[in-house]
């Protein structure tokens, strides 16, 4: 993607409703466009990191075995009724009525419909277990959007839901989803925390929250610091052996970690004092077990080996796609801009030409830009009539992981300058060894 061919449009100047970091940013950025009150179009570059977001989010949920489908923003207000919900739901639920008077509700999340397209198909214990999912645009119509993208009315989210035959099953699907969310938060480059935390209206009486360290985050957390020197790494998980991911759980929620809502200060006082922190937190995702909340409100059984029937043991998982994308930028940034990690990145690298116009350094731009091509990377490659300096700030504000230099003085010695934004350290290499390390970073990711 070469700039002058590119939509971006960056602003110089800090806008003025941006109250956090990850709003200004987005912003300045041309990533996001406000559209109404925490409403956004998502513009070219913002675009390309939902969309990485999102198929990180779409292959850990297959890995972990649960299936994709989509179901529709709208919902009828029927189904909310059989589970009792409509009219508990208070005023955050936007409900609509069409042409032939249909009282529908645009969705804040699916429980209803999910477990109505269950019923409809699943008869059998021999059915599951079942795990479905989908990512999709929400709207929860709240009192106050603020902070862009990280509370706003519209968002897409990606939702999930289990339905087992009994609760051991029910519990192994909520431990496959919290290692599966570990994995998808880690490749993101985040470290989210797994909390022990309130259930709200979704209902049920295990759940946990995931929140992401950051001072402007909107829950107050109390955690041992030592939960956030723990990784999955690369460790290899069987998702069906229970025993092994059950212990995976138990490791990264033995340690202290609740959100104000669930803070016990007995508990906390027993955490070593040195280890002891407070601080605050933004949630990107939360996970809960409700067992039969739904399933026997709205008759979604099965026969089961015997020949009874009995309603199906449920939990709803869910992660929230645009809202990461704040999450990110307020945990990866500096005065300077954003620090993408290399795996939600919108272009793996950036090729600045400090001399449009000059034959050797075109040539040498346009011979990066195909390499790195040939090798799966789109390099986006500022190919601006514009001094160095403002194609620097560019490329810090909109903030990939790296960049590739390329002026005529190096060129005289046959180098480039390979920069990592994360650290600020520059070296010098030939083009083709610029290449060759820059997709030796993205073999990994």
């Amino acid at each position: 993607m070469r700039l002058t061919r590119y939509f971006l449009p960056v602003l110089k100047e800090n806008p003025a409703e941006a109250q956090i970091v990850s709003h200004r940013y987005m912003l300045r950025a041309g990533m996001i466009k406000q559209q109404a009150a925490g409403i956004y179009s998502w513009l070219p570059l913002g675009f390309r990191v939902l969309k990485r977001i999102e198929e990180i989010v779409h292959q850990e949920q297959v890995r972990a075995g649960h299936i994709p489908l989509l179901m529709p923003t709208l919902q009828p207000a029927d189904l909310w009724r059989e589970s009792g919900r409509y009219d508990d739901y208070g005023q955050e639920m936007l409900r609509i009525t069409d042409r032939q008077k249909r009282e529908m509700l645009y969705g804040p999340t699916n429980e209803e419909m999910i477990t109505d397209i269950f019923r409809s198909h699943v008869n059998s214990y021999k059915d599951l277990p079942l795990t479905l999912y989908h990512i999709q645009w929400k709207f929860r119509d709240e009192m106050r959007p603020r902070f862009g993208v990280m509370r706003g009315r519209e968002f897409l989210m990606k939702d999930g839901y289990n339905f087992d035959l009994d609760k051991e099953a029910a519990l192994h699907a909520y431990n496959r989803h919290m290692v599966s969310y570990l994995r998808t938060y880690e490749r993101m480059g985040l470290t989210a925390i797994p909390m022990r935390a309130a259930s709200g209206p979704i209902g049920g009486d295990n759940t946990h929250e995931f929140l992401v360290l950051a001072q402007t985050g909107e829950s107050e957390v109390f955690y041992d610091d030592r939960v956030t020197a723990l990784k999955l790494g690369s460790r290899e998980i069987d998702y069906d052996d229970r025993a092994a991911v059950a212990k995976v759980c138990e490791e990264f929620t033995t340690l202290y970690a609740r959100t104000d809502e669930t803070h016990e200060a007995g508990a906390f006082e027993a955490v070593p004092e040195a280890h002891r922190k407070v601080g605050r937190g933004i949630e990107v995702g939360q996970i809960f077990y409700f067992g039969t909340k739904y399933s026997e409100a709205m008759g979604a059984t099965v026969v089961t080996p015997d020949g009874s029937r009995v309603p199906v043991e449920m939990g709803s998982h869910g992660i929230g796609v645009s809202r990461l994308l704040g999450a990110i930028i307020e945990a990866s940034h500096d005065d300077k801009g954003i620090i993408w990690p290399e795996g939600v990145t919108p272009f793996p690298v950036g090729i600045v030409n400090l001399k449009q116009g000059d034959g050797a350094a075109d040539a040498a731009c346009e011979g990066l830009y195909k390499a790195l091509a040939a090798k799966g990377l789109e390099a986006l490659y500022d190919d601006r009539d514009e001094r160095a300096g403002a194609k620097f700030a560019t490329m810090d504000l909109i903030g990939l992981p790296w960049r590739i230099t390329v002026g005529p003085r190096g060129l005289a010695n046959g180098v480039v300058e390979v920069t990592s934004r994360r650290t600020g350290e520059s070296e010098e290499m030939s083009p083709e060894a610029a290449v060759d390390r820059i997709a030796a970073i993205y073999a990994g990711v």
